[in-house]
């Protein structure tokens, strides 16, 4: 790992990739439900994204595969990483608040302790149980369990973004071995390839429903900036955050998120910052905390 380049380039990367991922929450929204359908959006940003990565990765970071059944690995870090991750969290981001989402999401850090806990078969600490416990039940709170039902979209979107950010933390787990063996490069080329056999499926018919000719620059602005920022430059600016400085420093800013993404949907109306959701985000926020800041 290099440390050669001037930590105010590396924070200044690091905070581009959380105001992406925070401004994502409400760019997206321009363009879902209507007139694209989750699943067709994400179907557009994988084949795109996999057309990409694996032509930079045969034309400028080819390596060959050490093994047949790595192909497999790939596929199961291409299901859980692409598909479950990206269609879970775009059919949950069209059915609930961006300031909900992008709170939730914080707890992928959490199911990445648990998932090497059980993976390792480490006993987890009384420390991570507390901070588990105040993240879990501050989210509760946000998003009003009290009154949960399926049949109630926002809650169902809430669960989504909740099996989005399970689905993520196993899959940081899982192609952990594969990063042992391989450029982050030659990964990211496979996983996308191989999610996007998965996702296919799901989003051919949304995909074929969109009526081009009918996007407003809005929403075609809104693809634009999923394809490109979201997906490709983040990618490139957090895996050279994380070859110039530590994976430490660059988790802790997941933690901006939350905070940039409830300033940017307020400020363009998208969403509204009452006294209890900002109380149960930094709730969930110093559970969080206490689960990522627990020693080896």
């Amino acid at each position: 790992m290099s440390y050669n380049a001037k930590p105010g380039l590396v924070h200044l990367a690091l905070f581009t990739v959380s105001f992406i991922y925070a401004a994502n929450y409400s760019i997206a929204q321009w363009a879902m439900p209507e007139p694209v359908g989750p699943f067709g959006f994400i179907l557009i940003r994988v084949s795109l994204g996999a057309l990409f990565f694996f032509l930079y990765y045969r034309i400028f970071a080819f390596e060959p595969i050490l093994d047949r059944s790595h192909y497999w690995q790939f596929a199961v870090a291409g299901f859980f990483g692409v598909a479950i991750n990206m269609l879970a969290f775009f059919k949950g981001l069209s059915m609930t608040s961006a300031i909900n989402a992008s709170v939730l999401m914080l707890f992928a850090p959490v199911f990445v302790v648990v998932f090497t806990a059980l993976k390792l078969r480490n006993r987890i600490r009384k420390r991570v149980w507390l901070g588990i416990l105040i993240s879990f039940t501050a989210a509760g709170f946000l998003v009003g369990i009290q009154q949960f039902s399926l049949s109630e979209n926002g809650a169902l979107g809430d669960l989504l973004i909740v099996l989005n950010a399970c689905s993520y933390g196993f899959y940081l787990v899982y192609v952990a071995k594969l990063l042992r063996l391989y450029k982050a490069t030659t990964i990211t080329a496979y996983i996308f390839l191989f999610g996007f056999l998965f996702v296919l499926p799901f989003g051919w018919s949304e995909f074929s429903a969109i009526g081009w000719s009918d996007l407003s620059n809005k929403v075609i602005y809104s693809l634009i900036y999923v394809v490109l920022a979201t997906t490709l430059l983040a990618y490139f600016l957090n895996s050279w955050a994380v070859q110039k400085s530590t994976s430490t420093l660059v988790g802790s800013y997941v933690y901006l998120q939350p905070v940039l993404a409830s300033f940017i949907a307020v400020g363009i109306g998208q969403d509204s910052l009452s006294t209890e959701k900002t109380i149960f985000a930094a709730l969930i926020i110093l559970g969080v905390y206490l689960v990522s800041s627990t020693k080896k």
